[in-house]
């Protein structure tokens, strides 16, 4: 049945009535999406509650779920991965007219009367037979740098947080999209039949200083269904999942059931796509008693395992704790696992929060991928470490040797990759003496996405949703495609 004919055989002039006004761009929007997404959330035959859309994958995936570590408030890649000895002959003096070409920048240094440039305090090494650069702040990822592939030209259109992170969790700066978790949840489903497909960790930190938005994963215009689930990192995991007081689990089946056929007429009458979303959580709920409790339940991991992950692994809604959850969800086949981790928007005091930055995420990282590859799971499993944004050459407020800070820069940033779909110990791109332009193999933001998508065995071009008179892909409407040569 195509969607307009559904439509009009659940409309009745209750319903009109029910759906008019705002309700009518909802109503819209369901016949857009309704029969795909009606289709996607319908169990399959053996019962796979989160089965991907007919289809998908496009082509044999190198991996089959996506780990994003998220560095919210733009990590300065001088600092840590892009390393430039030819600053420190500029030090205190203004950064040259030639490097900055009247390019665009925050109200909160236009009106500086002076760039003057701040070369990193810290000290690189080359690591692992690859020669990866990394600074002294991250020793523990100084072991995995053969592992890794380190993008060093990455470059997007925002220069403040809020639409720098909207930007690269959904492809746009303009909030309402899906985002990339969603995305994938929603094209390939999930392996896991008792924990939701998509899972968002956000670890507890010092000075937090930038705010995390839902809309950093949260399902836009398709379904609810495909959220993010946030996982708490204090109390219960997930609000509401356990039973009141008195209410046994036979109890909340039989429940669960009568309302589950309840929701079914109201969705054979009406045609409303999210009352099967409705039914599709109430069960995940039910299941997740069970699965979350057993989830956290660090017990059973070893030893060498724990210390690996570091003195906080056992320290609720720490960074390591985190890492090791990560772990274990997509050992339990959930497709998608992000990470935001707050705290670095460090436009003064640089050299010393961004150290007590990676003392919490150096190690907890770093045995992340040396869990995955030792138990056989990181050749399935693509890997992201990155912020939104990088920091720029030239210093904001008072500069010394010891201490400087640094404002937003989106001309170029680190981020690197590893796992499966992606070459190991590789650096890709190059910047100029300032790391302030791209001089190399420039990698835009929705490039990087089509390269995640193609690794989980996706098209970027064929993955769309009809949307506002538009075929929205997490790409952008306009063409981008895979960096090539970073691909296994």
């Amino acid at each position: 049945m195509d969607p307009a004919t559904e439509y009009h055989q659940f409309q009745s002039r209750r319903r009109f009535f029910q759906g008019a006004g705002l309700k009518v761009g909802g109503i819209a929007l369901a016949q857009l999406l309704g029969k795909e997404n009606h289709a996607a959330a319908k169990p399959t035959p053996d019962g796979d509650i989160h089965p991907a859309l007919p289809g998908l994958p496009h082509f044999a995936p190198k991996a089959k779920n996506l780990i994003y570590l998220h560095m919210n408030g733009a990590p300065a890649q001088q600092d840590l991965f892009d390393y430039k000895p030819q600053m420190e002959k500029f030090f205190d003096k203004e950064l040259p007219d030639s490097v900055r070409n009247g390019q665009r920048i925050t109200t909160m240094t236009s009106r500086q009367k002076r760039f003057p440039v701040a070369p990193s305090k810290f000290a690189f090494e080359r690591c692992g037979k690859s020669g990866i650069l990394m600074s002294e702040l991250v020793p523990h990822m100084k072991g995995i740098a053969d592992d890794i592939t380190m993008i060093k030209s990455v470059h997007t259109e925002a220069i403040n947080h809020d639409p720098a992170c909207t930007f690269v969790m959904t492809g746009s700066e303009v909030p309402g999209k899906p985002s990339l978790g969603s995305w994938l949840s929603y094209g390939l489903g999930s392996e896991s039949q008792n924990l939701p497909a998509f899972v968002v960790l956000t670890p507890t930190v010092k000075n937090p200083s930038q705010a995390l938005f839902t809309r950093m994963w949260t399902s836009g215009f398709l379904p609810s269904k495909f959220d993010g689930v946030k996982l708490r990192s204090a109390g219960d995991p997930v609000l509401y999942v356990k039973n009141p007081p008195g209410v046994l689990p036979a109890d909340r089946r039989v429940m669960l059931n009568a309302l589950g056929k309840l929701n079914q007429k109201s969705f054979e009458r009406f045609g409303d796509p999210e009352t099967q979303t409705r039914i599709a959580q109430y069960e995940m709920a039910f299941r997740m008693q069970t699965s979350v409790p057993e989830l956290t339940d660090l017990s059973k991991e070893s030893k060498e395992t724990l210390e690996m992950y570091g003195p906080n692994v056992e320290k609720p809604g720490s960074f390591a704790q985190s890492a090791i959850l990560t772990r274990r969800l997509i050992e339990r086949g959930v497709r998608v696992v992000q990470i935001l981790h707050r705290g670095r928007d460090q436009h003064s005091n640089l050299p010393k929060d961004i150290k007590n930055q990676c003392l919490d995420v150096d190690q907890p990282t770093t045995a992340l991928i040396k869990d995955l590859k030792q138990r056989g799971m990181l050749k399935d499993s693509l890997v992201i470490f990155g912020g939104e944004f990088g920091r720029t050459a030239y210093c904001q407020g008072k500069l010394t040797r010891e201490n400087y800070g640094r404002d937003h820069h989106p001309r170029n940033f680190c981020m690197w990759m590893a796992g499966g779909g992606i070459r190991a110990g590789m650096t890709y791109g190059e910047t100029d003496d300032f790391s302030y332009n791209v001089t190399a193999d420039p990698v835009h933001l929705n490039e990087l996405n089509a390269t995640i998508l193609h690794c989980m065995g996706i098209d970027n071009h064929r993955f769309s949703v009809p949307f506002q008179g538009l075929q929205q892909r997490l790409t952008g409407v306009e063409n981008a495609y895979p960096v090539k040569r970073i691909l296994a």
